[in-house]
């Protein structure tokens, strides 16, 4: 990343993380299809309903990924193999810890959020299985994230999609299984994924055990350096806190998309997987910048690290555009795609043509923010971010519950109302502090 053609690196390094992201977004995708067609709306609406909770605990812990990935690269533009031994190790170390607590908390707090979110009775059962399974084996998912991120930190986004390709496909087989042959489920999909997600661990850690490159794992060596761990953490806990409560807060979204009828919940369920789908190419784009802007500063060259910033901006709006106009004229059969129902299709396509134009703007705000996480500034990123995310969208949504009580769209517009505010704040904190290195070697 420090040397060559900037925009040939962005989209050689993007493209893999690009197609490993929708690959991976293809676990619950996959999961809504087969309830959507296989089991009943109540199953439907109670996979689609959880991903706040699950988004909460996965960004908690993506923090730290986040943390380590920054510290990684940074290390490793300055060509220090030790630094960078021990901030893998470290990793590691923190990443077992993790597991176990992640999975006992999760098992732990997620009827208690269903309940804050005011899960519907006819759809309460159905969540709460799917949750208990999926907390249950989140190991998983945590050990490939922190192993694909080490990876992607010394650039290499390729191996962490083939195994994601591996483990989707895998996924896609066991909930045909599961739901189809053996009548599972939303137990059967839980399970399918979770099977799949330990499957990409298992791969990521081999590659790491196995690898000649100074990010090699070493069973004696895995242990807290603390000096780096510091570092780490100064990155880390920005960026946890942020995703945490920003998910933690869409809980409370989802509290007010449940007042409505089970076939708007549907109707929302079937917009939030294809939600993630538009996210992709400004999510690619951002991670392959924080490697960028991480590798460069660490090597002493801050003028190129602002250079790529300027033509990932270019890059992750354009893309999004290019994905954005597709999906606004076919959103009815995307929607049919999920669930059939009429009155679904209805609401799910209202709900995509109403907020999708926005994701073109949103990709300045996220490509900003993961580019100061890049130079070690997470703690901006991070008040800008839930001020826009949280606070101003509570409030959001508290008045036009209380204003606009049977409008729906008011309700779903609290969204890009969100990101309109983020990008403008993001805007003028970019052009008033710039990036450059917070002091990390």
């Amino acid at each position: 990343m420090t040397q060559g053609n900037i925009v040939s690196l962005l989209i050689k390094f993007a493209f893999p993380l690009l197609l490993g992201n929708l690959f991976q977004q293809l676990y619950n995708t996959v999961d809504t299809w087969v309830i959507g067609n296989y089991a009943s709306n109540e199953a439907f609406a109670a996979v689609g309903s959880v991903s706040p909770i699950i988004n909460m605990l996965i960004g908690a812990f993506g923090g730290f990924a986040n943390g380590a990935g920054v510290v990684i690269s940074q290390y490793f533009g300055a060509k220090d193999d030790e630094k960078v031994s021990h901030a893998v190790h470290t990793s590691v170390f923190m990443t077992i810890f993790m597991c176990i607590f992640f999975t006992a908390f999760g098992s732990f707090v997620s009827p208690l959020f269903l309940h804050v979110m005011k899960t519907p009775a006819n759809v309460f059962p159905e969540s709460n299985t799917y949750l208990s399974i999926y907390m249950a084996g989140i190991s998983g998912l945590l050990i490939y994230n922190m192993g694909a991120g080490i990876l992607r930190a010394i650039g290499d986004s390729t191996r962490p999609f083939i195994y994601l390709v591996v483990s989707a496909l895998t996924n896609i087989v066991l909930d045909l299984l599961f739901v189809i042959k053996f009548n599972l489920g939303v137990a059967g999909v839980a399970y399918a994924t979770i099977i799949a997600q330990g499957l990409s661990a298992i791969l990521v850690v081999i590659t790491l055990l196995k690898t000649s490159s100074c990010v090699k794992i070493s069973l004696k060596k895995i242990k807290v350096h603390t000096d780096v761990l510091s570092k780490i953490i100064k990155i880390g806990i920005p960026v946890a806190i942020q995703m945490a409560v920003t998910s933690f807060s869409n809980i409370f979204v989802q509290s007010y998309i449940n007042t409505f009828e089970a076939d708007f919940m549907s109707g929302w369920t079937a917009y939030v997987k294809i939600d993630s789908f538009l996210f992709l190419p400004m999510q690619s784009i951002s991670y392959a910048i924080t490697t960028f802007v991480g590798q460069n500063l660490g090597n002493n060259n801050p003028e190129r690290a602002k250079k790529g910033v300027k033509i990932s901006i270019a890059l992750g709006m354009a893309i999004t555009a290019v994905v954005v106009i597709p999906i606004m004229i076919f959103a009815p059969y995307l929607i049919a795609f999920f669930n059939d129902k009429p009155q679904v299709i209805e609401y799910g396509t209202t709900l995509l043509r109403y907020v999708s134009p926005f994701y073109i703007l949103c990709s300045i705000n996220q490509i900003l923010s993961m580019a100061l996480r890049g130079a070690g500034n997470s703690r901006a990123p991070m008040l800008i971010t839930l001020s826009s995310f949280v606070f101003f969208r509570q409030v959001y949504l508290y008045f036009a519950s209380t204003l606009f009580p049977a409008n729906f769209i008011v309700t779903a517009m609290a969204y890009p109302a969100g990101w309109i505010l983020c990008t403008a704040i993001f805007i003028v904190y970019y052009r008033k502090v710039g990036i450059h290195k917070t002091k990390l070697i």
